[in-house]
């Protein structure tokens, strides 16, 4: 089998044969070149994004190296670094973290991509010096994995490099290399179990057996977690010279493709390491299953074992079956996988259009592409987390790269120049709303704008890399990128490794029966004129058709006034259930206009000629979310301190308890609750205080629950979060039944969670009550207001009934000259008309269900 020499050629190539498509790209810079769309974007034009890009990058890296290094990362708000255990805890997101200088390994291969070929040298000489790994620390496997150990692997092979060219680097001997390979046999404990799959999390000093550790007690790992090893400990294997790094990666893999549910072909989300039963049945191709894929595909594509591209065209047959409802794509039950379980998708499934390129299926990788770029338009930047109406779910954007990823591979396929101005819409929003003085922070919430003191360091390894490509030329580049294929952190590793070692025992996939739905990409060289057919339009026909997807961007034409013809009785309105059962609702109006004369001419007895006035509105983006309030009771603060509060969408309704729920509150041992509660007996008939992260808030109810809490109060990890500026939402349980869940939950933002555990810390005996926010104690009831029965009749001159109905009534009249709007109450007038200085007659509005107080009626006139 021939290597293949570039990753995005190949996808598009000969999958089954190993050809080199060497046409592909001349197919796609000159079948595209002479029929671009009004997107063409000019080299000046590219130069001066590319510099844009470069001084991005400065700003980031140099912000790092100013105010963090040799901390793991940067926080951009503070102007300090994040070292692990001097902040405070943020759950499993700080298992990145291994004081390791993380940022800084993780930008090693982008320093030569951008071709700052000097800062590259620098940084070798720090890491070199300064990094090391027998750190007592517990860290994420898969996170170690393909940040560290990727990240020193692609800078020793560009050192490797820059050495063989003879112009720099010449006191290099291979020590990155040396300490990946350390580093990777610190990470082999965790793949001591009995079913071959590694445990989520090792010790670097201590493994995972040693009662030092701190680990060994978990039982499950995601797909990702578990699936996504090949890439980088096969390179170690053929660069170090020891096989067992691959080999255990490879046993991994055998055991997820075992697992998967033969009937779909699918695989679950989380699965037990040790009998390898899944805990997790959802099955997608976003967050906890994606880079599972992502690697099945490059380890064809790095290694040229045909038995990976085998198995993944398999699962892409799934996908595409089930998962896949262009442009969406769903999440379903691995066991049942017609029915979408979920109604929202998480932002990690933005790579999958770039997989799609390399496959070759251009057409649904266009399609997603374009719906994820309309939602990027509404929002600004990727929800975490979005509704498939494209409404906000999890509004938190961390910088993530997959969304500019697969823009890179779109323009590298098709060379449209399109996808150049989705890339530079993604670099000026990056400095509108990302950039702050010491760096890029993370996004809080997308709806508000706020910012996290956040900047992870994919956002340096990964989105100014595809950035930078997308906006170069390959004579500008340092290196000939299609002799690299990119891990899913983007590190860089030679596609020669198939050939630079001989493999070791390869992995054994049993045979699948060939599907009559496999498709000419399966197992041949694509047709050119499938995957460029004949029509300057093809790209653009099928983004067309999502244009707007979302609603954003497009023009808004008023819709002309219709006039219809209602029957009515001779003096009586038909019910007003006739309308409604036409759609037509009455709403309050500022303008109304009688028809001209000789419309008025056209009227018969019975028959009047009405102008309806539609008032169209958005529906809210979230469902309604109740306040709740935490309101401590007892000495000194005596109902005075109220913290709003979150609810939850299971365990006890509060808003159903008429007094709410009042207990003393003690803070949970270990605190994040996700396991057996130590301090069970002090925590009895109380209210339990715990830390959001680590587990599922179900999961750490019922631990709460067994420990015989009466109630919980959770607070966020996320440093700085507040009700006031992030919008609240309801805790969702783990995707399971939580009826047996039945104590009440309210969930607490960080900066008022710090006020209710200083306050717990200074009195020790803290009481609080949980309810709904407008029921706390003390609190002033609003009016409650006034209900009117409308009652409408259109009547002629001198038909006004001179006596009104009994009860509230409010009455329109549609008269010749004027329209009249009275309002009876008890027999008092009040008419609101309003006489324009252009003979108009305009309406005051009113609404039936506000309070009829004087004061807050200006518009109503004795």
């Amino acid at each position: 089998m021939g290597r293949p020499k570039a990753l995005w050629k190949l996808g598009h190539s000969c999958l089954g044969t190993g050809m080199m498509l060497e046409t592909l790209l001349i197919i796609g810079l000159l079948g595209w070149a002479s029929c671009q769309e009004s997107q063409t974007m000019t080299l000046e034009e590219k130069t001066t994004i590319r510099h844009q890009i470069i001084e991005m990058f400065d700003h980031a890296y140099g912000s790092y190296m100013k105010h963090a290094y040799p901390a793991d990362e940067l926080m951009p708000l503070s102007c300090r670094g994040r070292v692990r255990g001097q902040e405070p805890n943020r759950g499993d997101i700080d298992d990145s973290l291994g004081k390791f200088s993380l940022t800084l390994i993780d930008t090693l291969d982008t320093l030569v991509v951008l071709n700052k070929l000097d800062e590259f040298e620098d940084a070798v000489r720090k890491a070199v010096r300064d990094v090391r790994f027998d750190n007592d620390v517990v860290v994420s496997v898969f996170e170690t994995n393909i940040r560290v150990l990727g990240g020193l692997l692609g800078g020793h092979v560009m050192a490797d490099l820059l050495r063989q060219r003879g112009e720099r680097m010449q006191w290099y001997r291979d020590e990155l290399l040396h300490m990946a390979t350390e580093l990777g046999h610190r990470l082999l404990p965790a793949f001591n179990t009995t079913s071959g799959l590694p445990y989520p999390k090792v010790n670097l000093r201590y493994g995972v057996f040693n009662p030092l550790s701190r680990t060994g007690t978990e039982s499950d790992t995601c797909t990702a977690c578990a699936g996504t090893m090949i890439l980088e400990f096969a390179a170690l294997s053929r660069l170090s010279g020891e096989s067992v790094f691959e080999e255990h990666a490879r046993k991994a893999l055998d055991v997820l493709w075992k697992k998967r549910q033969k009937g779909s072909d699918l695989v679950g989300t989380v699965i037990n390491i040790h009998n390898g039963e899944w805990i997790r049945r959802e099955s997608g191709v976003g967050a906890g299953i994606d880079s599972y894929y992502e690697y099945l595909m490059k380890a064809y594509i790095l290694l040229g074992d045909h038995v990976f591209l085998q198995r993944f065209n398999t699962h892409y047959s799934a996908i595409m079956k089930y998962i896949s409802q262009p442009p969406l794509l769903l999440n379903v039950h691995m066991h049942n996988p017609t029915v979408s379980i979920r109604s929202w998708m998480d932002s990690l499934l933005a790579f999958f259009p770039g997989l799609q390129v390399l496959r070759g299926d251009l057409k649904p990788a266009i399609e997603t592409h374009e719906m994820l770029y309309q939602v990027t338009k509404q929002h600004k930047f990727l929800p975490e987390a979005f509704t498939t109406e494209f409404r906000v779910h999890w509004g938190q954007h961390l910088l993530r790269p997959e969304f500019a990823e697969s823009t890179y591979y779109l323009y590298k396929a098709t060379g449209d120049p399109y996808y150049l101005r989705v890339g530079q819409s993604i670099v000026e929003k990056l400095n509108a709303y990302a950039r702050v003085p010491c760096g890029f922070a993370a996004v809080q919430d997308v709806r508000t704008g706020t910012h996290e003191d956040r900047m992870d360091s994919f956002f340096l390894a990964e989105m100014f890399k595809y950035l930078y490509l997308m906006f170069s030329e390959k004579s500008q580049l340092p290196i000939d990128i299609d002799d690299y294929i990119f891990t899913t952190e983007a590190h860089l590793l030679p596609v020669s490794l198939s050939i630079t070692r001989a493999p070791i025992q390869p992995n054994i996939t049993e045979a699948v029966p060939a599907s009559q739905d496999d498709d000419l990409f399966t197992h041949s060289c694509p047709s050119t004129e499938t995957l460029f057919p004949n029509n300057p339009s093809f790209a653009k026909t099928i983004r067309d058709s999502y244009k707007y997807l979302t609603g954003v961007g497009r023009a808004f034409n008023s819709l002309p006034v219709r006039e219809i013809e209602l029957p009515f009785h001779d003096n009586v309105m038909e019910p007003v259930e006739f309308l409604k059962s036409m759609g037509i609702s009455l709403t309050s109006l500022t303008e109304m206009t009688v028809g001209d004369a000789k419309n008025q001419k056209q009227e018969q007895k019975g028959v009047f000629r009405v102008k309806l006035f539609a008032e169209v509105r958005q529906t809210p983006e979230e469902e309604e979310v109740v306040p709740h309030a935490v309101q401590l009771i007892s000495p000194p603060f005596l109902g005075r301190t109220v913290l709003t509060a979150g609810p939850a969408k299971f365990g006890m309704d509060l808003t159903k308890q008429e007094h709410g729920v009042k207990g003393r509150i003690v803070k949970v041992s270990p605190y994040n609750a996700c396991g057996p509660v130590e301090n069970a007996a002090e925590l009895k008939d109380c209210i339990a205080l715990a830390v959001r992260g680590d587990c599922m808030f179900a999961a750490k109810a019922r631990w709460l629950q067994q420990a015989g809490a009466i109630g919980v109060i959770f607070i966020d990890h996320r440093e700085g979060s507040n009700s006031e500026e992030t919008p609240l939402f309801q805790m969702v349980g783990d995707g399971d039944s939580t009826e047996d869940i039945t104590l009440p939950l309210v969930f607490l933002f960080s900066r008022e969670g710090a006020v209710l555990t200083a306050a717990l810390e200074e009195h020790h005996n803290v009481d609080v009550l949980l309810l709904p926010q407008d029921r706390q104690l003390g609190h002033d009831k609003t009016q409650k207001p006034i209900s009117m029965n409308i009652k409408l009749r259109l009547t002629e001159e001198g038909e006004l009934e001179e006596k009104a109905a009994k009860g509230p009534t409010l009455e329109f009249v549609l008269e010749n000259e004027e329209v009249l709007s009275e309002e009876e109450l008890g027999g008092n007038r009040q008419v609101c008309s309003r006489a324009a200085e252009d003979g108009r007659t305009e309406l005051c509005s009113a609404d039936s269900t506000r309070s009829l107080n004087p004061d807050t009626e200006p518009d109503v006139h004795p």
